[in-house]
């Protein structure tokens, strides 16, 4: 790793993981049996493992997540916080969802986490039947800082430029023929 890159990972790392831990909630973009996609969220614990969702069989995202465990989530900032609308800060990645088996160490895991992060509820819920847990681990993604700071991350220990070559483009004002 040069010099450069070394810098530019011991600065990002740290804010995205600040960022990371400053958001309760992922957006979730999963796809159902039909093909069809489906946009919602779900409060999220991190470990080292990676995020853990505890989620509703009952809801789209907890069929969608049955039949089809390729999806991808996202953190960003809260509009009101935002230094402009159109630059707001976010994480995402793209990944996969695996299902926790129940009294499992890895469920134990991801319950304790839940609980620490949320409280009371997540007993209520992790104990019904129609509440899955899930682990997701993060591959590739993406943080954007703002206009032209966007960077490819992978998990939280890589991160590497995104140079943007061409950037936006002005319009061109059409002519009046006549």
């Amino acid at each position: 790793m040069d010099v450069k890159q070394e810098r530019l990972q011991s600065r990002l790392v740290p804010e995205m993981q600040e960022f990371r831990d400053k958001c309760q909630t992922l957006q979730l973009a999963t796809i159902g049996k039909d093909g069809l996609p489906t946009a919602s969220y779900a409060p999220f614990a991190f470990t080292e493992a990676g995020f853990f969702i505890l989620i509703s069989d009952i809801a789209t995202h907890g069929q969608n997540l049955i039949h089809n465990k390729a999806l991808s989530i996202m953190m960003i900032e809260d509009e009101s916080s935002a230094k402009h609308i159109y630059a707001r800060r976010r994480l995402s990645f793209e990944t996969a969802a695996t299902q926790v088996e129940r009294d499992s160490a890895r469920w134990v895991e991801g319950v304790e986490a839940l609980q620490a992060r949320f409280g009371e509820i997540i007993d209520n819920l992790s104990n019904l039947g129609d509440f899955r847990l899930y682990l997701l681990e993060p591959e590739k993604g993406r943080y954007v800082k703002g206009f032209g700071q966007a960077f490819d991350v992978s998990g939280f220990d890589m991160v590497d430029i995104i140079h943007l070559n061409e950037g936006h483009v002005q319009r061109q004002k059409e002519e009046n023929a006549k």
